[in-house]
Parts: structure tokens; C-alpha cells; sequence
């Protein structure tokens, strides 16, 4: 129910994919934060723990199905010194991509 045992994909050293931002930017995918199936606060939480681990430059995906995280998380972007690169809604998420600054 709250994502508890779920294996979060983001562990791994290194990048873990690509990405082809609708300006034509390909960007390197350095962590995969999957909050599908998690409400509030928790996609929030997680996005934040990702960040402070993050270095400068370092591109987050961030994996959500609750629209009320789609509106939480880019508010809170500024205080933590990380900007939205760009926000696409599929048929079943929206994938968010935040470049650390």
C-alpha cells in the first residue's frame, strides 16, 4: 500500500538510462525515483532523499500516478536548488526530469 519492499531503481552507481527531452536534449538519467502507487507525502519524500544525494548536473526521474504529487513537487524545487526540466504525462504516470544546479 505504501511502497514498502518495493525495490527502488535508483541504487545503482552510474546512469541508469536516457532521455529525449522534447527540446531535442538528450539527458542522462543519473537516478530513477519510481513513486508509482505511493500517495502523499511520500513521492515528495523520496524526491527530496534522491536530491540531497544528487551531485551538481546530476539529472532525477521521478515515476508518479498521483496527481496530487504532479502539483506538489515543482513548488518545492527552488528551495532546493533544482530545476524542472520538463514534465510528461503517459497513459497511466507523468514522468518528471530535475536537473540538480
Amino acid at each position: 500500500m505504501f511502497g514498502f519492499g518495493k525495490k527502488e531503481k535508483g541504487e545503482s552507481s552510474g546512469p541508469v538510462g536516457e532521455a529525449t527531452l522534447e527540446s531535442g536534449e538528450v539527458v542522462s538519467i543519473a537516478q530513477c525515483v519510481d513513486c508509482i502507487g505511493d500517495s502523499c507525502p511520500r513521492p515528495q519524500l523520496m524526491t527530496k532523499k534522491a536530491l540531497a544525494a544528487a551531485a551538481p548536473g546530476d539529472v532525477i526521474e521521478v515515476l508518479v500516478d498521483n496527481p496530487s504529487s504532479v502539483e506538489a513537487i515543482p513548488p518545492m524545487l527552488d528551495g532546493l536548488g533544482t530545476t524542472l526540466l520538463e514534465t510528461r504525462k503517459s497513459e497511466r504516470r507523468w514522468e518528471l526530469y530535475l536537473r540538480k544546479n
